[in-house]
């Protein structure tokens, strides 16, 4: 059996400060879809075990701690993914640098007297 022959690939990825903050957003948002779906599927498998009616205490047990699995297993993702849009956000308020590529951003501060929620009061930087 011989050695493979892998080829020589050089990519040239280039992705300035704007693109890869975006691309940041966009795999948060992706993982957050699979959660869901987890979520729901975890919820299909819960309605298709009391259909089934069982009739033993163990049975329920063992559905719940998997459930709870499950789920703790999603809190912890969700944890990670909130750490990760925090550096996205803090990435993005930073200078950008990009050659004049990124759009202007609306000013955060609203007009005095504009709005009643109690949070008008606040800047993007109070956030």
């Amino acid at each position: 059996m011989s050695m493979p022959n892998i080829p020589d690939i050089n990519p040239k990825i280039t992705l300035d400060r704007c693109k890869t903050i975006e691309l940041l957003l966009s795999s948060i948002a992706l993982e957050e879809i699979g959660l869901s779906h987890i979520l729901n599927a975890e919820g299909e498998k819960l309605q298709l075990f009391l259909k089934t009616k069982p009739k033993c205490l163990m049975e329920f047990i063992q559905i719940n701690d998997s459930v709870l699995k499950t789920l703790r297993t999603i809190v912890k993702s969700q944890m990670l993914l909130q750490f990760k849009l925090e550096d996205a956000i803090e990435l993005d308020r930073k200078e950008c640098k990009c050659k004049g590529q990124c759009k202007k951003k609306p000013p955060c501060k609203p007009s005095k007297g504009d709005c009643s929620s109690p949070l008008a009061k606040f800047t993007c930087d109070d956030l």
